[in-house]
């Protein structure tokens, strides 16, 4: 067990790599949510970056208490394990709810022309 103040200098320096890795991981899927148009493009950058962002940032502090306490933590693990699975579960939901609604006002979800039934101001909004 390492004095809480006297991380290895190894380790500090995988720490400090993993929290600026997960910080500009995340602050790159914010940009690209501010940045793209539509709604299925913005969608997908704020996953990833919520996703690897997190478990960077996680992992970080994993190594850190290990090394400190000289122990791994489960709740840790845990976080990572759930981040991982709930973020991409959600953009999944909310994609199909989109899809959805979408194709119940007979807009096509992924950019395609409009069908022959459509009306003539559908048609001229999917061009533009």
């Amino acid at each position: 067990m390492t004095p809480p103040g006297e991380v290895p200098t190894w380790a500090a320096l995988l720490i400090g790599l993993l929290v600026v890795l997960g910080s500009g991981v995340t602050l790159i899927g914010c940009l690209g949510f501010l940045r793209l148009g539509t709604f299925y493009d913005r969608v997908h950058p704020p996953t990833l970056g919520t996703t690897v962002g997190a478990a960077c940032v996680v992992l970080a502090s994993i190594v850190h208490v290990s090394v400190v306490y000289g122990r791994p933590t489960v709740g840790q693990v845990l976080i990572v394990l759930f981040v991982t699975v709930t973020t991409p579960v959600t953009l999944m939901l909310l994609v199909r709810a989109a899809v959805s609604r979408d194709r119940r006002e007979d807009r096509d979800p992924i950019g395609e022309p409009a069908p022959p039934h459509a009306r003539p101001e559908e048609r001229a909004n999917r061009r533009a």
